[in-house]
């Protein structure tokens, strides 16, 4: 006997900091929906979240994620869909403060729970790599990152679904995740 195929229904609502702000509730008011998928960070979007949090410590995140998530917390309060979300930009830690508070404010705090994967933050790492012999070399130019290390605003790597499927499978509700490949988002559920 044949076991029975298991739908999961992704949803995305998002595909650069900056995307329309009424998709995340029209993906979920729009049809049975299990996980919904947020993605914004593309590389210049990194640079410009490390500036932020550079200026301010408490930014560096995508924030027009804390209006998606306000505008869908009834679908993932009542219905259980969960969220899944690059948002937390340089500062995933901050971003999950910021929609703490959202959550607070519609006593919905004790009903959501939030997994924060990082680690993509290469930057405070890089004067070490590159003294262990890697040259971490331009693709273009091949010129290694030694020659231009002053000006080096922000070095992320991308992270894959494990890290995001275990926060899935520990009892996240919603994920926010920094820097990871965009197909991991959509993966992790």
């Amino acid at each position: 006997m044949s076991k029975p195929i298991e739908i999961i229904r992704v949803a995305a609502a998002q595909g650069f900091w900056g995307d329309s702000l009424d998709a995340p509730k029209r993906q979920v008011e729009g049809g049975p929906v299990d996980y919904l998928m947020l993605d914004y960070l593309a590389e210049v979007t990194m640079s410009i979240l490390q500036k932020q949090k550079e200026r301010d410590p408490s930014m560096g995140y995508a924030r027009d994620f804390i209006g998606a998530v306000e505008s869908v917390l009834p679908a993932v309060v009542d219905r259980g869909v969960k969220i899944v979300a690059n948002a937390g930009g340089v500062n995933p830690a901050a971003c999950a403060r910021a929609v703490r508070a959202v959550l607070a404010k519609h006593t919905a705090g004790d009903r959501v729970r939030i997994g924060v994967v990082s680690g993509d933050d290469l930057l405070p790492r890089l004067d070490e790599l590159l003294a262990s012999g890697h040259e971490l070399r331009n693709m273009e130019t091949k010129e290694s990152l030694t020659s231009m290390r002053d000006r080096v605003l922000s070095a992320n790597a991308y992270l894959g679904s494990k890290p995001i499927d275990e926060a899935l499978r520990n009892g996240a509700q919603m994920d926010i995740t920094d820097r990871s490949t965009n197909t991991a988002l959509t993966m992790a559920p």
